[in-house]
């Protein structure tokens, strides 16, 4: 009766936060930023389904048993080779060297995606590589300020050994308040592009929404990005759901040599602002790029499918439609001149009664994925 009582008492607070933090922001918040297509809304009618859908649900494995396998990384393996290449560390955290220099995707290094390092989602693996270690960095790109893709402490870390952080629109005032220099910062709108010595990036349209905290509900940009050096062209989805985006970026900007895209923390009941595995394959082929790389997985456990999910499900959709899937070890190398790296490292540690992907259904959301749901909506 306790813990029943708890749950409800829990709820009620929470239907409170979450009518409080509307009216707050409805009266004292300029125009937020929107979608192109589809206009977010995660408030009281679906707090009720995803609450229930989180008691309900039960799974085998939310987070692994075994050590996730990496393949450290330091500088001196990094100066082995200086072919353009794209290594995961973790996450939607990548790193890549083009055109000789490094560049840092959504660099997250804490032990948890949260605002707080006592609670909140724990990492599964440690990086393949630490801030200290990193070399020298041409650019940092965020692509929105959730607590897994903008890490406070990874920022400040950084900020001496970061030639520039490219941002979508302010999102860079978090990075001057942690002591960035506003000159190292460029805030981009949707298409628009900054040029970095031959290094061109231009922010391009994602269906997501933003926010930090209660009252901040999409005060700041969301974004995917295009890449490109001298010799290979990348994608990177960011956080999205699936749109006719997509296909309008792959109409300006493929093809790609690689496409990473957003593909794990999903569920039917928030399918706008993230992708399910089918949508997001062909959110790849509609970018037109030459191999996948499903990114947003294996490192926080941020829903309530299996963490091994993502990589079974994606694999067979890749199997059945004939598309070259990436699934390196973290800090494996993939080099964009052949990319190839499409071991089941994750099978090994599957349980033993799950011999194959679960099957798609409704997948109900961990509480700290309904906090960051429920407390940001409008």
């Amino acid at each position: 009766m306790k813990i029943l009582a708890g749950v409800i008492v829990g709820f009620v607070l929470l239907v409170a936060i979450v009518w409080l933090t509307k009216t707050w922001s409805t009266a004292n918040k300029g125009k937020p930023f929107t979608n192109s297509e589809k206009a977010y809304q995660a408030g009281l009618s679906s707090l009720w389904p995803i609450a229930k859908a989180y008691w309900n649900t039960q799974r085998q494995a939310p987070a692994p048993v075994d050590a996730v396998p990496l393949m450290t990384l330091t500088q001196d393996i990094l100066a082995q080779t200086q072919d353009d290449a794209i290594y995961r560390l973790g996450h939607s955290t990548i790193l890549m060297r083009l055109d000789g220099e490094y560049v840092l995707i959504d660099p997250v290094f804490s032990e948890r995606a949260s605002p707080v390092q006592w609670a909140g989602p724990k990492r599964f693996h440690e990086s393949p590589i630490s801030i200290a270690d990193l070399p020298a960095i041409k650019a940092v790109i965020i692509s929105h300020d959730h607590y897994d893709h903008l890490d406070k402490a990874a920022i400040e870390q950084l900020a001496g050994k970061v030639q520039h952080f490219v941002t979508p629109l302010k999102v860079g005032e978090y990075l001057t308040a942690w002591g960035v220099e506003p000159i190292q910062i460029t805030e981009l709108e949707w298409w628009q592009s900054v040029e970095l010595n031959g290094l061109s990036i231009t922010a391009t349209p994602a269906q997501h929404f933003s926010g930090r905290g209660l009252l901040d509900r999409d005060h700041t940009l969301w974004a995917s990005w295009v890449i490109q050096g001298l010799h290979h062209k990348i994608f990177y989805s960011g956080d999205s759901g699936y749109f006719g985006g997509f296909k309008d970026i792959g109409e300006r900007y493929g093809p790609f040599d690689v496409s990473m895209i957003e593909t794990g923390a999903y569920n039917e009941l928030w399918s706008d602002i993230h992708m399910l595995p089918e949508q997001s394959l062909q959110a790849h082929i509609d970018v037109n790029a030459g191999a996948m790389l499903p990114v947003h997985n294996g490192t926080f456990d941020l829903a309530l499918h299996d963490w091994f999910e993502p990589f079974e499900r994606i694999s067979e959709l890749a199997k059945q439609h004939g598309v070259n899937l990436l699934t390196p070890k973290f800090g494996q190398a993939v080099l964009l001149a052949n990319p190839q790296a499409s071991e089941r490292w994750w099978q090994e540690m599957m349980p033993n009664a799950a011999t194959k992907a679960s099957e798609p259904g409704v997948h109900s959301p961990k509480m700290v994925e309904l906090n960051e749901v429920v407390t940001n909506s409008q």
